[in-house]
């Protein structure tokens, strides 16, 4: 599945020193605005667990992870709704994307020149959040009057229901508030997702921190909580500048050994991969064979034939029936036939929401 999460944020925070980080292409890094101009693309793995084990159980020839493609976007500046600096190119890219990673400099550093002349990311946030939003209402604005006069003149319930949704949106930009904080009712979040508003794509904001803050925080990151904490966003702390260093290692046990001295787990790296793959609300189903155990991306709350069709359309479009076994159970017992005896493997039709982590094998017929 194509779908892509942005990295913004003013010019200068971190965002191609990031991007370095998750990805193998390499942004230009460097101290001055508008470093990025066109967009870099990386493709990068989704850590996973289960893939490791399903590998030490099943031994295939290959292992092949899920992905998911980051965006490294241009800094924007204040005006970029009205066509400031790279405004549309940002706005054009961003809305493209399928989630936002909102990159905020939440560390000083005489060195490290900020467009703004001082660090506050509250404030940063806010600009980025300000040209969005002002571009959305722009979109609202240039529907409503078309959808009203439809919805006042014809019976069309849909037109209706697009009409109410526009101008609770207007209610909301104009009051400086984004489009994913308005309560929609499912009807209306149907006839919604086809205006593509950009301050309606879920975000995260990854607060850029030095070394020293990303394990006790600081007063930068309390007051991106705070601030955000009316949002239905997430919000990850990272120092992109030692994850940089944390890539240049050459092996795994460097780099666990650099973590744990550091008093970390995991990098902040592996958390944001996984992070964005939930803000997209992707999923994982398996297959496992000799030749290859893979991971498959699907949507949350996908059924049977459609986890199929991510394989092959003929999948879907010939499906007949899914042979499913738990991951948890397929650790227990350690292989498919063992699986099958023990009574683990259950048989799902068309009906069947596919689950994260289920073992799949299906059965069709084009």
């Amino acid at each position: 599945m194509a779908l892509k999460c942005g990295i913004v944020g003013l010019p200068n925070v971190g965002k191609s020193t990031l991007f370095n980080c998750l990805s193998n292409a390499r942004a230009q890094s460097a101290n001055f605005p508008f470093c990025t101009i066109e967009p870099n693309v990386g493709v990068i793995t989704v850590p996973d667990d289960r893939l490791v084990e399903l590998e030490r159980l099943v031994k295939p020839q290959r292992v092949q992870p899920t992905t998911v493609e980051i965006v490294d976007i241009a800094g924007l500046v204040k005006g970029a709704s009205k066509g400031e600096g790279l405004g549309n190119k940002f706005l054009a890219n961003i809305r493209e994307t399928d989630a936002i990673i909102h990159v905020l400099r939440c560390f000083e550093d005489e060195n490290v020149t900020h467009v703004d002349g001082s660090v506050n990311p509250v404030r940063d946030k806010e600009v980025i959040d300000i040209e969005l939003q002002l571009k959305d209402l722009e979109t609202v604005e240039a529907r409503l009057p078309k959808v009203e006069k439809i919805a006042k003149t014809s019976k069309d319930q849909d037109s209706k229901k697009l009409y109410e949704v526009l101008v609770k949106y207007r209610e909301a930009l104009l009051s400086g508030k984004s489009a994913r904080t308005v309560e929609l009712t499912d009807p209306e979040a149907k006839v919604a997702r086809d205006l593509f508003l950009l301050t309606n794509k879920p975000v995260m904001y990854v607060c850029n921190v030095d070394e020293p803050s990303v394990v006790q925080g600081n007063h930068f990151v309390e007051a991106v909580k705070d601030a955000v904490k009316d949002e239905k966003a997430e919000v990850l702390v990272i120092a992109a500048q030692t994850e940089a260093e944390i890539a240049e290692l050459e092996s795994f046990e460097e780099r666990q050994m650099f973590l744990e001295d550091l008093g970390l787990k995991e990098s902040g790296v592996a958390k944001l991969i996984r992070t964005s793959y939930k803000l997209l609300e992707l999923q994982t189903f398996f297959t496992a064979g000799e030749k290859e155990v893979r991971a498959w991306t699907f949507p949350k709350g996908a059924v049977a034939p459609q986890a199929a069709g991510v394989i092959h359309t003929d999948f879907e479009k010939g499906f007949i029936r899914a042979e499913v076994i738990k991951y948890d159970n397929f650790l227990k017992f350690g292989s498919e036939q063992a699986c099958k005896e023990a009574g683990k493997m259950s048989v799902e039709g068309k009906e069947y929401v596919v689950c994260d982590g289920d073992i799949m094998h299906f059965r069709f017929n084009v």
